[in-house]
């Protein structure tokens, strides 16, 4: 093809805008290069043949071989068919093909490589979504592909005002129409633009234009735009051309010609419909091969469609199962932690007898009649007392849940009186036990050190109280910081009052004991209110941690694992529990293993006179040193008892101290730890 080839689609017309230098009727021909190439805008009022002057081009470039493309909004050049073999894409039936964004590429590939025509018919989709997203793919295709190729091709757009609108809202494939009008020619790849309203297509497109095509306009807006263009007398003529007349503005002749465009020899699928019936014409097919591509894609397309479909189908099935066994998990959840609960609540319940609280008087009491029974008959009164005790559960739990504090209970069932008892009848107020003594200053008032409650409150370990304390430790702990942990571990400790601090060292040095003997190991008594009020601000800080049925573990390593994940070598572990226990260890004992004996570490001989724990308690700590008389004349537990002068720390309560009586360890209700204590400090004196 040489770029003097052109074709022949009008012929000159008479009236304002003729060409002076051609008689009326002379053929006007455009060059096929520039019409290929170029960017044109053809625009008229509904009725007045521009879609007619389109067709005319396409049939022309047809008839010499030059494919094209023409995106058909209305479904109205389908008639092409009747003459030319031309491939139908779209979404109708009536399509030789439904195509989908997918086939983008393929249809490029006819177009370009294979000089196939296409009729990309848009008119049929519903989603207008869709629809766009097909035409911007395609024009991408086309435009990368023609980068390569340089291969002359004309893009034909119909309604193009909906694509690349002057008033704004332009999406994406109105701005790679713009790309294409801009920068299209350079790579050979022309566009034709058509509208009934040239006021509504953006004027970034009409300018760029190279040849231009005004038919019939009434509308003032759109008449302005031809004044603006071509001039005011053509604004006015515009009103008065006829039917396929138009001017016809050049770029490469420079000349603005009023002319008559032919009639398009294909059926007029735009026509408006008359009172005649409608007779479809006989429509070229394309070639099979062309078809079966295509087809493939789509096939290929809806394999995927019913595997996604199958997919998403599986997808509900595992959320709907994955739904159910979350509601299933959470249940487990709650049942497991009512169980929990459950579980806590008998276990403080069962350790009240043990420890003191509302049900150990009646269980002391047939402890202590059962050894004595035992003893009568050649016994030695541990075992048999033990199993009463065990036996009198029911009653000691009965016992605590009385109205009363469970001295009524032991007072009807004809056990001993209480040490409270013993005030009151004595003309005490009930405050006796409630009013610290003078022999004890740390000893708790009956709503308990910091008024926590009761002294003979149990106060199980709770989930929530080891919830508690876990959050309490991540929120002042970062993960794996050295110092912060430390310095969190020694506030806590630091914190503690000093008798509490001497009970964490026994649970250091024991390993796994109970409150009773640590409070007798730190210096205190054996009253089990007394040791579980001071044991209290141990258990909440978390440094100690319940281990089983009446007895806690020193937790401190634990807290530290726990602070580093378990990231941290058992060697660093215990440089760091070294360094926190600086708070609370004496300096002589730190050296020695936690279970090590106080008599090995020689703190008992310490001439600042450390407690019987052999932890640096410091006489008078709440307690009176070793044979030193109280205010009132009586000795405290922890010195010489003034009873039997054998200078044990018997574990005796502020009753047994204002009486002056004592009890021995063996038969004082202990546990066997607080037992090995009391003994150790009784031999210790000795």
């Amino acid at each position: 093809m040489s770029e003097e080839e052109a074709i022949h689609v009008a012929d000159v017309s008479e009236g304002i805008g003729g060409d002076a230098t051609a008689e009326p009727g002379a053929p006007v021909e455009l060059p096929v290069v520039d019409v290929l190439t170029g960017r044109s805008f053809i625009t008229g009022k509904s009725g007045s043949g521009k879609s007619n002057t389109a067709s005319v081009v396409i049939e022309n470039l047809l008839d010499n071989g030059f494919p094209v493309m023409i995106v058909d909004t209305d479904g109205e050049y389908y008639g092409l068919k009747e003459e030319y073999e031309i491939l139908h894409a779209g979404a109708d039936d009536e399509c030789d093909i439904v195509v989908s964004p997918e086939h983008a590429e393929k249809l490029a590939n006819l177009a370009l490589e294979q000089n196939v025509p296409i009729i990309l018919d848009v008119s049929g989709y519903l989603e207008e979504e869709t629809a766009n997203e097909l035409l911007l793919e395609v024009v991408k295709q086309l435009f990368a592909k023609e980068k390569r190729l340089k291969k002359p091709f004309l893009l034909v757009v119909e309604e193009c005002h909906e694509y690349i609108p002057e008033g704004g809202g332009m999406d994406e494939t109105g701005k790679m129409l713009i790309k294409v009008g801009k920068r299209g020619r350079k790579h050979g790849l022309g566009i034709v633009g058509i509208s009934q309203r040239p006021a509504d297509v953006k004027k970034d497109f009409i300018t760029q234009c190279d040849w231009l095509c005004w038919h019939r306009l009434t509308w003032d807006n759109d008449t302005k735009v031809v004044g603006r263009i071509l001039g005011s007398k053509y604004a006015s003529a515009v009103e008065d051309l006829g039917d396929g007349e138009a001017f016809l503005m050049t770029d490469w002749d420079e000349s603005i010609r009023r002319i008559q465009f032919h009639r398009k020899q294909t059926f007029d699928a735009g026509a408006t419909p008359g009172l005649d019936d409608f007779e479809r014409p006989e429509l070229k097919s394309v070639s099979s091969d062309l078809v079966g591509e295509l087809q493939s894609i789509s096939d290929e397309q809806e394999r995927r469609e019913s595997e996604l479909a199958d997919l998403r189908q599986e997808l509900d099935k595992k959320d709907r199962r994955i739904a159910d066994l979350e509601r299933e998990l959470e249940e487990a959840r709650d049942l497991s932690s009512m169980a929990d609960q459950f579980a806590q609540a008998l276990l403080g319940k069962a350790e009240a007898p043990y420890r003191g609280g509302g049900g150990r008087p009646v269980a002391a009491a047939e402890a202590t009649g059962a050894r004595a029974a035992d003893s009568a008959n050649g016994g030695d009164g541990d075992d048999e007392g033990d199993q009463s005790v065990l036996k009198s559960y029911d009653e000691a739990v009965a016992a605590t849940e009385s109205d009363g504090d469970g001295d009524a209970a032991a007072a009807g069932s004809g056990d001993p009186p209480t040490d409270g008892e013993a005030s009151a009848a004595d003309g005490g107020a009930a405050e006796a036990d409630a009013t610290p003594s003078a022999d004890d200053p740390e000893a708790p008032t009956a709503a308990g050190e910091g008024g926590e409650g009761p002294v003979d409150d149990v106060d199980p370990v709770t989930r929530a109280d080891v919830a508690e304390s876990a959050l309490r430790f991540d929120d002042a702990v970062e993960l794996g910081t050295r110092e912060a942990v430390i310095e969190e571990l020694r506030s806590r400790i630091e914190s503690l009052p000093e008798l509490s601090q001497g009970m964490l060292r026994h649970y250091r040095r024991e390993g796994v004991s109970d409150p009773v003997a640590a409070h007798i190991d730190a210096g205190g008594d054996g009253d089990s209110g007394h040791a579980y009020s001071r044991h209290r601000p141990v258990r909440r800080a978390g440094l100690i941690r319940h281990a089983d049925r009446g007895h806690y573990a020193y937790a401190v390593p634990d807290l530290i694992r726990e602070a580093y994940a378990d990231r941290l070598d058992e060697e660093s572990v215990r440089e760091i529990v070294r360094a926190v226990e600086t708070a609370f260890v004496p300096p002589a004992e730190r050296s020695y293993p936690p279970d090590a004996d106080p008599s090995e570490v020689g703190v008992r001989d310490d001439p600042d006179g450390a407690g019987v724990g052999g932890e640096g308690v410091p006489a008078g700590a709440g307690e009176t040193d070793a044979g030193e008389a109280a205010p009132d004349g009586t000795t405290s537990a922890g010195g010489a008892d003034a009873a039997d002068g054998d200078g044990v720390d018997d574990g005796t309560d502020d009753g047994d101290r204002e009486t002056g009586t004592a009890l021995d360890p063996s038969e004082s209700g202990l546990s066997d730890a607080a037992r090995r204590i009391a003994n150790r400090g009784r031999t210790a004196d000795e």
